[in-house]
């Protein structure tokens, strides 16, 4: 979110937001190797709630203190997607989320990136501002990810463990309905610029 408002100055670097932006894709890897190796799954839920946490103040401190910039626009949303593509890979290995969920994500993430040399062609860069549906997609899905890690367990199901598992599934349903109703947007609105881009 370092990159939600265009003021500041766009060519800044070393910036508090572009910093937390930072932060929070140096806590992939710890995530993956938490959840994947010891399966330490206490602490990787304190890195994916900091990661929420840096994810809402990036995008606070670089309006409030007019800090937005290029590199906090890349960052911020790459973040969100490889703790996305993290949590899957992860979820995935351990049984916790199916294959079927894992690559329907995955294969909307690729029809977007599909996209990028028909803008780049076009001159509008690497991507199109985000949509809203986009980041509704995006919060409903960094939330489900924990719920269903909490509510993992092998035996008799708690009451916790139940609740979390009810919570992850809702915000995993909708975030991947979302998420998909995003992308086809995004795709639409990709062509329209090609259409455009012809009849000049």
């Amino acid at each position: 979110m370092s990159g939600d408002v265009e003021t500041g100055n766009p060519d800044r670097i070393l910036t508090l937001p572009n910093a937390l932006s930072l932060l929070r894709l140096a806590g992939v890897p710890v995530f993956l190797w938490l959840v994947l190796g010891p399966e330490r799954d206490g602490l990787a839920l304190c890195v994916l709630m900091v990661a929420g946490f840096t994810d809402y103040a990036d995008g606070w401190l670089a309006r409030k203190l007019n800090q937005t910039s290029r590199l906090g626009q890349m960052l911020d949303p790459a973040a969100d997607r490889l703790y996305i593509l993290a949590t899957l890979i992860g979820l995935t290995v351990r049984e916790i989320v199916p294959l079927w969920l894992t690559l329907a994500l995955i294969v909307r993430d690729v029809m977007l990136v599909a996209c990028v040399p028909t803008l780049r062609r076009l001159s509008y860069g690497p991507a199109l501002p985000v949509h809203y549906l986009g980041k509704a997609a995006t919060f409903n899905l960094l939330y489900a990810f924990p719920f269903l890690l909490l509510g993992d367990g092998t035996g008799e199901m708690t009451t916790v463990q139940t609740l979390a598992n009810v919570l992850g599934w809702s915000f995993a349903i909708w975030g991947s309905g979302l998420y998909w109703w995003a992308g086809v947007l995004y795709v639409v609105q990709v062509r329209r610029l090609v259409e455009a881009d012809r009849r000049t």
